[in-house]
């Protein structure tokens, strides 16, 4: 059986990237195969689908864009943004997210530590060399800490889902936008045209997201002056910024450093949403590798 993939190498300046026929063994054996269905027996991010999690989803995002507002996304990142909660290693926050799960999500229900390992096992054995980006992949979620009670117990409407500028208007690329007509923001002038409060070329980091995660495990490995590359912070604090990266929605705030690191999180992106899937990882086994990149690009204990 032969079929299409992508290939992540191939770079242009706005070209496609080329497809290349690959034997279904090859990949198996030694490349990332893009499953079909998400662990529902879905396709990936069809918020339509008829499944278990579809009216859960879909009152979350709900809440989500009712309450995400410029002033809100502000007070966040002022009060976690001191870090002062508790220092502990990464290894010992992976093993916090064992009993979270992302009600946002509908192609997943297992335990974060599950997708977390997916997500950077299937990196490890297609970029064997990007260790780097292996780490990427282990610690992009562990923001998701948020919504345990020692880190305040914040809703899950504050911690995940897809993530969106604030402070400008909400692109209609955003999934179920039409719940941000109940936001304050929508019908302010100062925060409803396409720059808001931003200009043109600004960059991705003069601008504010809505509060979750993501952002907070930016400032988590920023300012604990991890000394993973600029790549790395970019894809996580926006790998949830699903209208950029998948339907180039606000380029017009970018500059060029975005633009590069965009490529890295085009890529990043693949594993992280069809990593999840009902295969198991040996966390035991995988383990002591992780531990090294850890040891070789964080602290020991980081401020949270």
């Amino acid at each position: 059986m032969t079929i299409l993939i992508d290939q992540p190498h191939e770079f242009g300046d706005g070209a496609e990237q080329k497809k290349a026929a690959v034997d279904e063994k090859e990949l198996l054996d030694g490349g990332f195969l893009l499953p079909h269905t998400n662990s529902f027996g879905q396709t990936f991010r069809d918020y339509d689908a008829e499944s278990e999690r579809r009216q859960g989803v879909e009152n979350f995002y709900r809440i989500n864009h009712i309450n995400q507002t410029y002033d809100f996304v502000k007070r966040m990142r002022d009060e976690y943004g001191k870090l002062n909660r508790v220092e502990m290693s990464i290894w010992e926050c992976c093993e916090l997210l064992n009993d979270v799960v992302d009600e946002s999500d509908p192609d997943l229900d297992e335990p974060q530590i599950e997708h977390l390992l997916q997500t950077a096992e299937a990196i490890r054995k297609d970029y064997p060399n990007e260790e780097w980006l292996h780490l990427t992949g282990l610690i992009h979620d562990l923001g998701k800490v948020l919504l345990l009670p020692s880190f305040g117990g914040l809703p899950q409407w504050a911690v995940v889902g897809d993530t969106y500028p604030v402070g400008c208007a909400f692109d209609e690329s955003i999934v179920h936008h039409k719940y941000f007509k109940e936001n304050p923001d929508y019908h302010n002038p100062a925060y409803n045209t396409q720059c808001g409060v931003y200009s043109e070329g600004c960059g991705l980091n003069n601008v504010m997201m809505s509060w979750g995660h993501d952002d907070y495990m930016y400032l988590v490995a920023k300012e604990n002056k991890t000394t993973l590359p600029s790549a790395a912070l970019f894809i996580i604090r926006y790998h949830s910024f699903y209208s950029l990266h998948k339907s180039a929605a606000y380029k017009h705030l970018m500059n060029q450093e975005d633009v590069e690191n965009l490529k890295w999180l085009q890529v990043f992106n693949k594993y992280d949403l069809y990593s999840k899937s009902k295969v198991r990882i040996d966390v035991e086994k995988v383990k002591p590798y992780y531990l090294s990149l850890i040891e070789k690009y964080c602290p020991e204990k980081l401020r949270w």
